[in-house]
């Protein structure tokens, strides 16, 4: 009983014991930092700690401006308790914008400990005269942050913006407000953020906002055999440079960057592949790259040193240099040469163990060159070696290439013409031609003439024979191989017939192009001269395989007329003349295009018009003319026209116009348009109303033409009838009996051979016949007096004032007798301008007694 007892009391000391253990146990020591926005958290246990069994929880809580915001359990494990413990976290708000308050305290067995330590890290706002933050941070796109801004006193806050952005804005205190945006990769130097005030004062700050190193494509190699080189690509730009590079170590070497991303590292190369591992780190992170290779098999070999030239000749030359990498003489080598000039280069390679020397062949004579060398393992070829520096030469000289020969015809007569030869075909200084000719047929002598060194032509005579003439070109070093051409004695068959098409060339030159000729066994010739002008001839040789050239002659003036002729050379025969044709190669307005048609002339037939002009000659065509255009147009109407597609054509013409004022222009058809304008101004009658004049006059005269043709062919039988002869009167038989010797009705006829009795004309009685005061009353009287027709009068009123007598019969005339005519008594008549009427029953022939 008495150690139950006992037991029970020792139980209830030790309980109260841990009680008071647990009570005391709790943080000592406590440390808080920060690291930009990271809260850096450090205690130890109190001693009382260590006699627990238990584990201990530390709670630990967080508050911004006396406002809780984060709160988190910290576990240490009975065998740590007695070290130093530590927590962190990262706050959303920049830690110069509000104060920081770490809370403490220690739980064990859901027991709380004694009270807490507590810690606040200090509002900085006394030390800096800031208002916005982060200042010159560097914070990760694509990342969300947040963005303080602390109000002066006095001031009201109006509003926050990164870059124009506003985002999410909160508000912390009365004094204090934070921005929430999403960030997007700015420019190098940074984005500003801005914190405006109701009177708008403004507060700023800079943040870089940017990536992560990107580098990527790590490939490593060995220059010298006792090192490894390694070179990437850097990837995406992290935006950030300004505020923090990137840094590099290679197998855990720093690498110092200059301008290239390379880094190297002293090793031992030795046959076998392993990994190479490169990183890459800023502040805003890391990034590890490598690259498995085996070195000996990724030689990149330095540049040949001391290159030089010996041995030079006409057309090759030896070239010399050493190695600064002793293991190169052991390596089977492939070396580049460049060898380049006036013209251009060319590449020529040489293989070898540990090369160290190379020959140049195929160079020319008394030329200038520059050669430069590099190499390359021909076994397992990596890549090649740097370019050495570079070396100069001038080969030797040598005898003059071939000269290219042509000919040209001009009349009766054949220019042989030779192109100068160039400096890469002379191979030394020319100093004259050897012309040499021969007849194929007749005699077989040799002609030969030395022509100086600034002639390139000679001229043949105009005797038809087959002529071969041969040239040659000599300088200080010998005489060039002949060049041989067979002159024809006439014109190459199918060039008399050959139609000849024109051509417009572009860009100052021509492309042609013919259908392969089986008999072109040496190649084509193709040439091309001005029409007009003795300027030479200019040509170009081309081989049988070739049927295309585009030529473009250096001195072709715009507006130029052009021959250009294609011909297939055959082997020991003729040339045979395969195509023709005229044209510009540059075609030009005329300098004077309304002067280019005249003069122009016109036809009118009808309502159709002709206009007519002298054909252009060939020196006032600047291009080729496809034809002609006229235009016409009366007054405003709308211009109409007409065109030709034959260029030889002179005469347009404009069908169904009506009269009225036309203007004609006539202008030629070019491949770039119509040129000329030569106008005329004509005016249209109609001619259908003239025409019907005409006709009608026409007909009138022909009409008059018949009436006076019948009238001259029965002239006898009109006089007869209108102006028969008047017959002696009888004076004793008229006086005796007036009415009975008369007829009733005056006879007539054509074939009577009755005499025609003269007709009486009854006057007024003493009224003279021309008495230009008579009045109408008398005119009158004349006609109203007279008697009527068959009465009896004893004898007719006879006329006081006539001077002769009528007698009927007899053949011969009283004296003092003059006839009047009717038309000479209608006459007088007229002369007084009154008419004298005449009654037809008082005029009657006289008849004949029976």
């Amino acid at each position: 009983m008495t150690r139950f007892w006992f037991l029970l009391l020792v139980l209830i000391r030790l309980s109260q014991q841990n009680q008071t253990g647990a009570s005391q146990c709790g943080p000592q020591n406590l440390t808080v930092g920060r690291s930009d926005q990271t809260v850096l958290v450090e205690w130890e246990d109190a001693p009382s700690c260590s006699a627990l069994n238990h584990p201990i929880l530390y709670n630990v809580t967080v508050l911004v401006e006396d406002q809780e915001v984060h709160s988190d359990g910290v576990w240490v494990a009975p065998g740590l308790v007695g070290s130093a413990h530590s927590w962190s976290w990262t706050s959303p708000l920049p830690m110069d914008c509000a104060a920081h308050t770490v809370r403490l305290r220690a739980q064990i067995d859901n027991q709380l400990s004694r009270p807490g330590q507590e810690r606040t890290l200090p509002d900085e706002e006394a030390l800096y005269n800031r208002h916005v933050f982060p200042q010159d941070a560097v914070l990760p796109a694509g990342s969300s942050a947040s963005f303080c801004c602390r109000v002066p006193d006095g001031q009201h806050f109006d509003r926050m913006y990164l870059d124009g952005h506003t985002g999410n804005t909160t508000k912390i205190s009365e004094r204090r407000y934070a921005l929430t945006v999403r960030l997007k990769p700015v420019v190098e130097f940074g984005a500003t953020v801005l914190c405006e005030t109701k009177s708008g004062r403004r507060f700023g700050s800079t943040v870089h906002i940017g990536y992560p190193p990107g580098d990527r494509d790590l490939r490593c190699e060995t220059r010298d055999l006792r090192s490894v080189e390694c070179r990437w690509n850097e990837g995406r730009n992290t935006m950030v440079k300004v505020k923090s590079q990137t840094s590099y170590q290679l197998d855990g070497s720093p690498c110092v960057i200059g301008s290239e991303l390379r880094c190297s590292k002293r090793v031992n190369i030795e046959g076998g592949e392993r990994n190479w591992t490169l990183a890459a780190q800023n502040v805003l992170g890391k990034v590890e790259i490598q690259d498995s290779a085996d070195l000996s098999r990724r030689v990149h070999m330095l540049a040949p040193r001391g290159l030089s030239v010996g041995g030079v000749k006409a057309r090759s030359v030896s070239l010399f240099w050493s190695w600064t990498v002793g293991r190169y003489s052991s390596l089977n080598l492939s070396c580049q040469m460049i060898v380049s000039d006036a013209d251009g280069s060319f590449l020529q390679i040489q293989h070898g163990v540990g090369l160290k020397a190379a020959v140049l062949t195929d160079l020319r004579p008394n030329w200038g060159y520059e050669v430069k060398v590099r190499c390359g393992t021909a076994q397992h070829f990596w890549t090649w070696g740097d370019w050495s520096d570079r070396v100069s030469f001038r080969t030797e000289g040598d005898v003059p290439d071939a000269v290219d020969v042509w000919m040209q015809k001009k009349g009766n007569q054949t220019v042989m013409v030779w192109k100068k030869l160039l400096a890469n075909q002379s191979h030394g200084d020319v100093t004259g031609y050897e012309v040499t000719w021969t007849r194929t047929s007749g005699s077989d002598r040799l002609h030969k003439e030395e022509v100086g060194a600034g002639v390139h032509n000679y001229t043949l005579g105009g005797d038809a024979v087959v002529v071969v003439v041969t040239v040659t070109a000599r300088n200080q070093h010998g005489r060039s191989p002949p060049s041989a051409i067979t002159v024809p004695a006439t014109s190459p068959p199918g060039e008399t017939s050959m139609n000849l098409s024109c051509f417009t060339g572009s860009d100052g030159g021509l492309n042609l192009s013919w259908s392969h000729h089986p008999e072109a066994s040496c190649g084509y010739i193709v040439d091309w001269f001005p029409v007009l002008g003795d300027d030479p001839v200019g040509w170009l040789k081309l081989p049988p395989s070739q049927n295309s050239v585009r030529i473009k002659p250096k001195d072709a003036a715009a507006g130029r007329r052009y021959s250009v002729s294609i011909y297939a050379c055959r082997a020991g025969a003729l040339l045979l003349l395969l195509e023709r044709k005229e044209g510009f190669f540059t075609e030009k307005l005329p300098e004077k295009p309304a002067e280019l048609f005249q003069p122009l002339s016109y036809t009118q037939r009808g309502s159709d018009v002709e206009i007519r002009w002298d054909p252009v000659p060939l020196t006032q065509q600047p291009a080729c003319i496809h034809g002609y255009v006229l235009h016409y147009s009366r007054d405003d109407d709308k211009p109409l026209s007409v065109t030709t597609e034959n260029p030889a054509d002179s005469s347009l013409t404009a069908r169904n116009l009506p009269s009225g004022s036309y203007t004609f222009t006539v202008a030629a058809r070019a491949a770039g348009g119509a040129y000329g304008g030569t106008t005329l101004q004509v005016l249209l009658n109609d001619q259908d109303s003239l025409s019907n004049i005409f006709i009608s006059m026409g007909a009138v005269f022909v009409v008059l033409f018949l009436v006076a043709v019948l009238c001259c062919r029965h002239w006898a039988c009109i006089k007869e009838t209108f102006y028969p002869e008047v017959p002696k009167p009888k004076m004793a038989d008229w006086f005796a009996s007036p009415v009975k010797s008369a007829d009733a009705f005056p006879q007539s006829g054509c074939h009577g051979e009755e005499n025609t009795a003269v007709p009486e004309l009854l006057l007024k009685p003493a009224a003279p016949l021309n008495n230009n005061n008579t009045t109408e009353q008398e005119d009158m009287a004349l006609t109203s007096q007279a008697p009527p027709p068959y009465q009896n009068n004893p004898a007719p009123t006879v006329f006081p004032n006539l001077t002769y007598s009528l007698t009927v019969a007899g053949p011969e005339r009283p004296s003092g007798y003059h006839p009047q005519i009717l038309a000479e008594v209608f006459g007088q008549n007229r002369a007084a301008q009154k008419p004298i009427i005449c009654v037809s029953e008082y005029i009657m022939a006289p008849q004949q007694r029976q």
